[in-house]
């Protein structure tokens, strides 16, 4: 999917999933149901929002703030799904799907979130279907998200691999008023992301740095050619 196509579905969502947006759209019951049931949440750097294998009890729509959801594999190393900035919402899935979490999430900066509890949620989607219309592109964008990290992981090299999550980070999350990408991630995290070593991650790292394709400023990166990193990635945004 194009960076367009997932603009548009995020601006979509946030036309829809907003207290202006239900109280245009609502009966002043279900609107009166929808305000009494959200609470207002705070969580701080490395705040887990939500379990593995908890109980969903509701979605979180995050205001303010990035997490990221992770997976624990074998031996007790994490493996990072995806990463969620403001404006987005999470643990849908499994409540739509009547399981558990499948995966943990975990704050990754200072972050104030909307809880909506599952109840009302899923009274919302029936009475509503510009929210469930919005909620099924998520989906379907999230489906896709999911088969490209398939042959991201299978068919490229972990070069290829680097060149393209940094440009999707970036992306994704967006940079800060000097250029870096907003969320600063380990050595450790880029390795787990890219499937491969901490100590392969660091080095080619330094590689790029070294070719002038990515400034580094100790967590923080910046992307200083992207046409190189695109092509090196084959990357088409």
């Amino acid at each position: 999917m194009s960076q367009e196509q997932q603009i548009a579905i995020e601006d979509r969502f946030a036309r829809v999933f907003n207290d202006k947006s239900f109280k245009e759209r609502l009966s002043s019951a279900d609107f009166d149901k929808y305000i009494n049931a959200k609470k207002r949440l705070s969580f701080q750097k490395h705040d887990t929002i939500f379990e593995d294998g908890e109980i969903p009890k509701g979605v979180y729509f995050l205001e303010k703030g990035a997490a990221k959801l992770s997976k624990s594999g074998a031996f007790g190393k994490d493996q990072i799904l995806r990463f969620i900035k403001e404006g987005d919402i999470i643990g849908y899935r499994s409540l739509l799907c009547g399981e558990n979490f499948q995966a943990k999430a975990e704050a990754m900066t200072d972050i104030e979130a909307v809880f909506l509890p599952a109840e009302v949620f899923m009274y919302l989607l029936e009475v509503d279907p510009q929210l469930s219309f919005v909620m099924l592109q998520k989906i379907s964008y999230e489906l896709g998200e999911s088969s490209n990290t398939i042959t991201f992981l299978a068919q490229k090299t972990v070069r290829e691999r680097l060149a393209e999550i940094l440009l999707l980070l970036e992306q994704k999350l967006g940079v800060d008023p000097e250029g870096f990408i907003k969320i600063s991630l380990t050595r450790e995290e880029i390795a787990n992301i890219i499937g491969t070593a901490t100590e392969s991650a660091i080095r080619l790292i330094s590689e790029f740095k070294g070719d002038q394709l990515i400034e580094v400023d100790g967590r923080n990166i910046k992307i200083l050619n992207h046409d190189k990193l695109m092509k090196l990635g084959h990357v088409v945004l």
